[in-house]
């Protein structure tokens, strides 16, 4: 968007700007205290691209310049996020799940263990060998592979029943691995040859299948929350307002003790509208993930024992931000649609005697009359969520090389006790390891 700007403005709003990165730089006094907690929060598939997008997605028109996110105010680096070279340089979230979990490097599709298949010690285990509690809130389901690198071992991510039935089965020093279990899956928990619900609640864990039951958990009592058969509803879609953000401070709360907490937040869904090239439900995602860390940085602000680190475990899509030679991204039109494009999509198919304006309501713009036409021929949820990807990725100018992952760097954010250690270009593995230099001193 062009804006004829004065030169005093631009100056003004520089130094503004200036002072603020360089606020987000200045550390707590007690940064060189040994954190007691460590949140650690993947943005799964959250390449450059998307915190660049949410920030302008997020830009007040009415200033001068564009404004810094939550994003802007905790980056700290950048991490390469290659699997062991064999693979080449392009990985999967299982492995990379299992350098950030781990500190090594392993093949695309393990489960924490090397390329011997043979078991690495996870961050989390180390914890609950050293008498810390732990937990994982995330919008996937529990056992898929970013929580699964943390909280299991397996020679493959897609062995979803073997994983779940871990997180029961093997302990650690006769403890479960994890104190609180807030996410997606009962598919994988409640199945015809294994309740592990009814398992985990006779060894004392409280149960809660709705978010509205979370407010009434016993905090000393370890927690299964299960919300969705796989993965929750887009945030777009949820009927829980800041879904990631709800489950996270449940976790929180429940972890809190003297001893200390490691806690993993997967922000999981960005890579899912990722891999479908779907930049409304994309930022959607972000917003959930912004609230969650807005809440977070204030929480680790409030205290001096909280090592708050965020990054990503690759990105998904090769989104751009402007495409197709043009010099151009606008944004403004996502803010009008309400819902994702799958659900929109299927209030679409359940109708062909709508008007022009009911579907111009219910995609969120004005269709051309050519878009009416092609909707006019199509009359299944698939094609018609398709149409309307495309049709917003032309008004946005967004762009999308791949359905799958790239190999480009991913950027680290971090606040906290601690936090300095994370400043700079490292690879993803440095990071696990900076984490287990935190818990050896303890």
């Amino acid at each position: 968007m062009k804006r004829i700007l004065l030169l005093t403005s631009i100056t003004i709003g520089l130094l503004s700007s200036f002072t603020s990165f360089a606020d987000t730089k200045t550390f707590n006094p007690s940064a060189k205290k040994t954190p007691k907690n460590i949140i650690m929060v993947v943005g799964d598939g959250m390449g450059p691209a998307y915190t660049t997008a949410y920030r302008y997605l997020k830009d007040d028109i009415t200033t001068p310049l564009v404004e810094l996110t939550v994003f802007d105010q905790l980056l700290v680096g950048m991490a390469s996020t290659y699997p062991v070279l064999s693979q080449g340089y392009v990985t999967d979230s299982a492995a990379a799940a299992t350098a950030l979990a781990t500190g090594h490097k392993t093949y695309n599709g393990a489960i924490s263990v090397d390329t011997d298949k043979k078991d690495l010690l996870t961050l989390m285990e180390q914890a609950k060998k050293i008498g810390k509690k732990t937990g994982l809130a995330v919008t996937s389901q529990i056992n898929h592979a970013t929580p699964a690198a943390y909280f299991s071992h397996n020679e493959s991510r897609r062995n979803y029943n073997a994983i779940a039935d871990s997180y029961f089965d093997n302990k650690i020093n006769g403890q479960f691995k994890a104190d609180v279990m807030l996410g997606g899956g009962t598919k994988y928990f409640i199945r015809p040859d294994r309740n592990l619900v009814e398992e985990f609640k006779a060894a004392g864990y409280q149960y809660a299948d709705s978010f509205d039951e979370l407010t009434q958990l016993n905090k000393k009592q370890p927690v299964l929350g299960l919300f969705a058969s796989t993965g929750l509803p887009w945030a777009l879609d949820s009927k829980n307002s800041d879904r990631l953000l709800t489950l996270s401070k449940t976790a929180i709360k429940h972890l809190e003790n003297d001893a200390g907490y490691v806690l993993l937040i997967e922000a999981s869904q960005i890579d899912w509208a990722g891999h479908s090239n779907d930049i409304t439900s994309a930022m959607g995602e972000m917003e959930d993930l912004a609230t969650t860390l807005t809440w977070l940085k204030q929480y680790v602000a409030e205290r001096d024992d909280t090592l708050l680190v965020v990054t990503a475990d690759h990105s998904t899509g090769g989104l751009t931000v402007a495409a197709n030679g043009v010099y151009m991204w606008q944004p403004e039109v996502l803010n009008n649609i309400s819902a994702s494009p799958k659900k929109i999509a299927s209030k679409l198919a359940k109708s062909s005697t709508m008007s022009k304006d009911e579907i111009n309501q219910i995609v969120g713009f004005k269709l051309s009359d050519v878009e009416h036409d092609i909707f006019a021929t199509i009359n299944d949820k698939m094609s018609y969520e398709k149409q309307l990807k495309i049709m917003i990725d032309r008004r946005t100018n967004t762009g999308w090389t791949t359905g799958g992952h790239t190999g480009i760097d991913v950027q680290v954010f971090a606040t906290g006790a601690g936090s300095q250690a994370f400043s700079g270009h490292q690879t993803n593995t440095d990071i696990a390891t900076k984490i287990f230099s935190v818990l050896s001193k303890q």
